[in-house]
C-alpha cells in the first residue's frame, strides 16, 4: 500500500512537471526597425517624404529671403520716410514674420501627417508578415528587439530572415 501511494505521488509529480514543460510559451524576437528600414516600400516612402520636405524647405527659404530683403530695404529708407510709413512697414514686417512662422508650423504638421500616412500601411504589412511567420513556426510571443525597445537579451530565435523571405526581399 505504501508503494502504491509513493507511485501515485511520483506519477502526479511527473504529470505536473510534464504539463509545466508543455505550458511554456515559445518566444522569438525580431528587430522591427531593421525590418522596416530594409523594406523596399519604406525606402520609397522615405524618398517621397524627403521630396516633400525639400519643397517645403525651398518655399520657407524663399519667404525668409524675401523677409530679409524687405527688412534691409525698410531699414535703409527709415530715415527718409515719415513716422506713419515706418509704423506701417513695421506692422507689415510683423505680419510677414507671423505668416512665415505659421507656414513653417503648418508645413511641419503636414509633413508629419504625410509620413504617418505612408508608413502605416508598411507597418501593417510588416506586422501581418511577422504574425504569419510566428504562427507558422509555432511562436506564441514575438518581442520587438529594436535597440531601446525594452528587450534586454535577445539570444533566442530571430524571425527577421524568415519575415524578409515572407515579404519577398
Amino acid at each position: 500500500m505504501k508503494q502504491l501511494k509513493t507511485l501515485l505521488i511520483a506519477a502526479a509529480l511527473f504529470i505536473g512537471a510534464n504539463q509545466t514543460i508543455t505550458a511554456q510559451a515559445k518566444v522569438a524576437h525580431i528587430d522591427v526597425q531593421e525590418l522596416m528600414t530594409n523594406m523596399p516600400e519604406m525606402k520609397t516612402a522615405q524618398a517621397q517624404v524627403k521630396k516633400i520636405s525639400e519643397t517645403y524647405d525651398n518655399e520657407y527659404k524663399t519667404m525668409v529671403t524675401e523677409y530679409q530683403n524687405k527688412m534691409k530695404k525698410y531699414e535703409s529708407e527709415a530715415t527718409t520716410v515719415t513716422e506713419a510709413v515706418n509704423e506701417t512697414r513695421a506692422k507689415e514686417m510683423q505680419d510677414m514674420g507671423q505668416r512665415i512662422q505659421q507656414y513653417r508650423d503648418t508645413a511641419q504638421k503636414e509633413l508629419q501627417q504625410k509620413e504617418m500616412d505612408l508608413v502605416k500601411p508598411i507597418m501593417d504589412k510588416a506586422k501581418a508578415a511577422i504574425q504569419k511567420v510566428a504562427k507558422a513556426k509555432g511562436f506564441q510571443y514575438v518581442l520587438d528587439a529594436t535597440p531601446g525597445s525594452g528587450v534586454i537579451v535577445a539570444d533566442g530565435p530571430s524571425l527577421l530572415t524568415d519575415v524578409k523571405k515572407e515579404l519577398g526581399f
